[in-house]
């Protein structure tokens, strides 16, 4: 798959999953679901049904994030192979969607530590004080 498709899907994924979680869950469902019944119709109801399915799941387990994260970005990224011109209308709807200016460059952190080590990571302004 295109480097770049593959990034939209995991953006998508991400950015979805972190929406379902926050009062603007019912405008990024109804645009998700727009965007299938027009790419995919006879999968439309199911995609509402899964939206709907995860944002209970995040509801009641937090902490599942990543793999409901994980597992929209396959969906995504099955959709985007059988029809790669949708790419333009996610794009269309992720910005639509952002919370922030359409600028804002989406953000990834990995971190490893072992032994002693520390490590800090933040998406915006970090400031530590140690004595």
């Amino acid at each position: 798959m295109d480097p770049e498709l593959t990034a939209l899907a995991q953006s998508a994924g991400l950015t979805l999953v972190a929406l379902l979680a926050t009062d603007a869950w019912e405008h990024t469902r109804d645009g998700v679901v727009a965007l299938w019944r027009r790419t995919r119709p006879e999968r439309a109801d199911a995609v509402a049904a899964e939206l709907d399915g995860t944002r209970e799941d995040l509801t009641t387990a937090p902490d599942a994030e990543d793999e409901l994260a994980a597992a929209w970005q396959d969906r995504i990224r099955r959709l985007l192979l059988d029809r790669p011109e949708v790419a333009v209308e996610l794009r269309k709807l992720l910005d639509a969607l952002a919370p922030g200016p359409a600028t804002t460059p989406a953000l990834t952190q990995r971190a490893t530590a072992s032994g002693d080590s520390r490590i800090y990571q933040a998406g915006h302004d970090l400031h530590i004080t140690e004595r």
